[in-house]
C-alpha cells in the first residue's frame, strides 16, 4: 500500500496523536490557570508602601502585565480550543487530513502543530 493511497491515519496512529494532544491540553490548561491566577491577584502582594511614586510605578507595571497576561490567556484559550477540536477530529477519524487538499498532513508537522488542519502545500497556496 503506497503512501499516496493512504487516506487517513490508522487507529494506532490516531491513538498516539490523541495522547500527544491530551498532554498538550493539560500543559496549556495549567499555563492558562497560572496566567489567570496572576491577573486575579493583581497587586495584592502586601506591598503597602505609601510612597506615591512607588505606588504609581507599581500600578503602571501592573496594568501592563495585566494586559499582557490577558492577551496570553486569550491566546492560550484559543490554543486549547484548537487542540480540543483536534481531539474531535481524532474521534471522527478525520484527524490529519488537510481541509484544502484532502491529503494527509505530514506526521512531523502534526507532531509540531498537532491542531493543524492544513498541509504545508495548502498553507503555501494561501500566500
Amino acid at each position: 500500500m503506497g503512501q499516496d493511497l493512504k487516506i487517513r491515519y490508522t487507529d494506532k496512529e490516531l491513538e498516539e496523536f490523541k495522547v500527544l494532544i491530551e498532554e498538550k491540553i493539560e500543559k496549556a490548561q495549567s499555563h492558562l490557570d497560572l496566567l489567570r491566577s496572576s491577573y486575579m491577584n493583581d497587586g495584592n502582594n502586601g506591598t503597602d508602601d505609601t510612597s506615591p511614586t512607588f505606588k504609581a510605578f507599581e500600578e503602571g507595571s501592573e496594568t501592563m502585565s495585566k494586559e499582557a497576561n490577558t492577551q496570553l490567556a486569550i491566546r492560550q484559550e484559543k490554543f486549547i480550543r484548537d487542540l480540543k477540536n483536534a481531539l474531535l477530529r481524532i474521534e471522527n477519524k478525520t484527524y490529519g487530513i488537510c481541509r484544502v487538499t484532502g491529503k494527509l498532513i505530514n506526521k512531523e508537522r502534526l507532531k509540531l502543530v498537532p491542531h493543524a488542519t492544513l498541509s504545508i502545500e495548502a498553507k503555501n497556496m494561501q500566500k
